[in-house]
């Protein structure tokens, strides 16, 4: 039985946390050092979704494994058609297709709200895994910031990947901001 994908509620805060908290204190894939609090991912979360855009997560058999938001790749108003997604999945459900369920109901929503664009910011170049996830998604290679953070003793590169959705650049975008739809 496949995981269920539903907008996050405040009580799925401290999953979330701990999701996330694994994978900035044994990876790569986010360059923080230390891990935010629960109280700094309610505070994350809650300008998600003041924003109104998607804050998801994935559920198996009433556990969190997993979550997916999208928030504005950069704050200028030129940039307000384009969007930046995170995906983390539970340590210990990788490989379970968690990630490309997420991803695929991500950009649904994202598209719904108007965006044009997804921005895919993958820490470490050696990332195999978000790499083929978003790949598999109809995400292409942008480029190769080589060796800008500095974790774990080494140097760290960050990989971008973009997509278009909806119309992407094939017509205009509205002159106006993303309606964003919180689910």
């Amino acid at each position: 039985m496949p995981p269920t994908i539903r907008p996050s509620k405040a009580g799925d805060v401290a999953a979330i946390a701990e999701i996330y908290g694994h994978h900035v204190l044994n990876g790569l894939a986010s360059f923080e050092l230390l891990a935010p609090s629960v109280d700094e991912i309610a505070k994350r979360r809650a300008d998600v979704i003041g924003k109104n855009f998607p804050y998801l997560v994935a559920e198996y058999d009433g556990k969190v494994v997993g979550y997916a938001y999208a928030s504005l790749y950069r704050a200028r108003p030129a940039y307000r058609h384009t969007l930046e997604n995170s995906v983390y999945i539970h340590k210990d459900y990788n490989r379970r297709g968690i990630g490309r369920l997420l991803m695929n109901a991500l950009v649904e929503a994202c598209e719904k709200a108007g965006a044009r664009q997804l921005i895919a910011v993958i820490g470490d170049s050696a990332n195999e895994a978000s790499i083929k996830l978003h790949t598999a998604c109809g995400f292409t290679l942008i480029g190769v910031m080589k060796a800008v953070g500095f974790k774990f003793g080494r140097w760290v590169d960050s990989v971008y990947m973009q997509r278009s959705i909806g119309e992407g650049d094939s017509t205009l975008a509205p002159d106006r901001e993303i309606s964003g739809s919180r689910g």
